[in-house]
């Protein structure tokens, strides 16, 4: 059941087992337990796991927060992590983040089986108990299915907490499973395919290449060249320069990498990043050299990836991951959303001031939405 946004706290509250530790984790010194768990957290989403946070971790420190993984032991075994950031600007009391940023299109705290609301409620207490008390908590983005999202709120609330939920951003997506290339071809607009059959020879004509990188054999080579197209991109700049080559990197070494990249002589003119895992092809970064437009060689590469990731890696999802973005409904037919949590502890000031204000803003939001549906009847 997907949670309701509500004011009305649970009535129990869980405490720790006598055979319960606790632990504030560093990623980097994180022991195999609990990278074993976060790695079957992985087989479910790439985003979930080890790989992936250690290297948000390496390369994203903003000044104002920490980031570490809360651990719960139960006797002796890894049985819930919790990634999070400590955000703290000057004297204020800290609030308490997912581990997460822009480059994060799915979060989710990693649980053994049989792991639910209450072992969540646990670790946020210690949390607060911790930072000498917070003002909220903050998780997004997440799957509205997933059994983690209901039991981080149903464990907000057995913390003490008052949570609602908010959308992110819309997701787009393909269900592929035994759908092969030609089939999807044929499924695209007919204006689509001619774009890319013709576009295609045109850049064949002028000595363009296509090669998709799948493993550690020219990574050094593959990541200076998506590195020179995304800065003659119309992109902003990657405020993190680290993080994209450590993925790209981490990527080859699991397995799940596929570089795209497209070439005029010597010159990369198109990269697209994929991560291939668990059944599933994640669109994660595109990019193209404005100079080089007129051969519409994003969709030249998409194509490409497409064929690829449907012949060669038997994908049952493709997933674009983050946005609305008109393109994307040309490429996959299906749509779902993301959502995130957040909650206040009415135990401070600040915390009581902020669901103050959530509750205000969002009872303003609704008379606003009656009045509208009211004067379009009228």
């Amino acid at each position: 059941m997907t949670p309701r946004t509500s004011l009305q706290l649970a009535g129990n509250t869980p405490t720790c087992q006598a055979n319960d530790q606790i632990e504030v984790v560093e990623p980097s010194l994180a022991g195999p337990d609990v990278l074993h768990l976060l790695n079957q957290a992985a087989e479910r989403c790439v985003q979930y796991g080890a790989t992936w946070l250690m290297n948000l971790h390496q390369h994203v420190q903003p000044p104002d927060r920490t980031g570490h993984w809360h651990v719960l032991r139960r006797q002796g075994e890894v049985i819930a992590v919790l990634p999070v950031f400590i955000v703290k600007t000057g004297k204020r009391t800290p609030r308490v983040e997912s581990l997460t940023n822009y480059y994060s299109a799915l979060y989710a705290p990693a649980l053994a089986s049989g792991v639910g609301a209450a072992e969540l409620a646990i670790l946020l207490r210690d949390l607060r108990r911790r930072a000498g008390g917070i003002t909220s908590v903050r998780f997004a983005p997440m799957d509205t299915g997933s059994r983690e999202y209901t039991a981080l709120w149903e464990g907000m609330a057995m913390a003490g907490l008052y949570p609602f939920q908010f959308f992110c951003f819309g997701n787009w997506y393909l269900r592929c499973e035994g759908l092969d290339w030609p089939t999807y071809l044929a499924s695209l607009p007919g204006v689509q395919r001619s774009t890319i059959k013709r576009r295609s020879a045109k850049f064949r004509a002028e000595d363009g290449r296509l090669e998709i990188l799948t493993g550690p054999d020219r990574l050094a080579e593959g990541i200076a060249a998506y590195e020179q197209v995304y800065r003659n991109s119309w992109k902003v700049p990657e405020p993190y320069t680290g993080f994209m080559g450590g993925l790209i990197e981490s990527c080859a070494n699991q397995g799940w990498l596929r570089l795209g990249l497209a070439w005029i002589g010597d010159r990369p003119i198109a990269a697209q990043l994929w991560m291939v895992a668990n059944g599933r092809a994640e669109i994660y970064k595109l990019a193209y050299d404005e100079a080089y437009s007129r051969f519409s060689i994003g969709s030249v590469l998409t194509a490409l990836m497409m064929k690829h990731v449907l012949e060669h890696d038997d994908v049952h999802e493709i997933d674009y991951l983050i946005g609305d973005d008109p393109y994307k409904k040309t490429w996959v037919n299906q749509r779902r959303e993301r959502w995130g949590l957040v909650a206040y502890d009415p135990h401070h000031w600040r915390g009581m001031l902020g669901l103050a204000q959530e509750s205000i803003g969002r009872t303003a939001k609704a008379i606003g939405h009656a009045l509208a549906r009211t004067k379009i009847r009228a």
